[in-house]
C-alpha cells in the first residue's frame, strides 16, 4: 500500500464512517466534562485540605 493510498483512505472514513456529534450534543458534552472536572477539582482540594490539617496536627503531638 502507498501513501497516497492510505491518505485516501483516511479521509474515505474520516468523512463517510464516522458519525461526528451534533453542534448541541459537542456543546452538552463539554458542559458536562466541565462540570465533572470542577467537582473532582473541589474533591482533591477538600481532601488535600483536611490531609494536611490532620498531618499538622499528628506532627503538633510529636514536636
Amino acid at each position: 500500500m502507498n501513501i497516497k493510498g492510505y491518505f485516501a483512505d483516511v479521509y474515505n472514513e474520516l468523512v463517510n464512517k464516522v458519525s461526528w456529534p451534533s453542534w448541541s450534543e459537542l456543546q452538552s458534552s463539554a458542559t458536562i466534562v466541565m462540570i465533572a472536572s470542577v467537582i473532582i477539582a473541589l474533591g482533591i482540594f477538600v481532601m488535600d485540605f483536611v490531609f494536611r490539617h490532620v498531618m499538622t496536627f499528628v506532627y503538633s503531638m510529636f514536636y
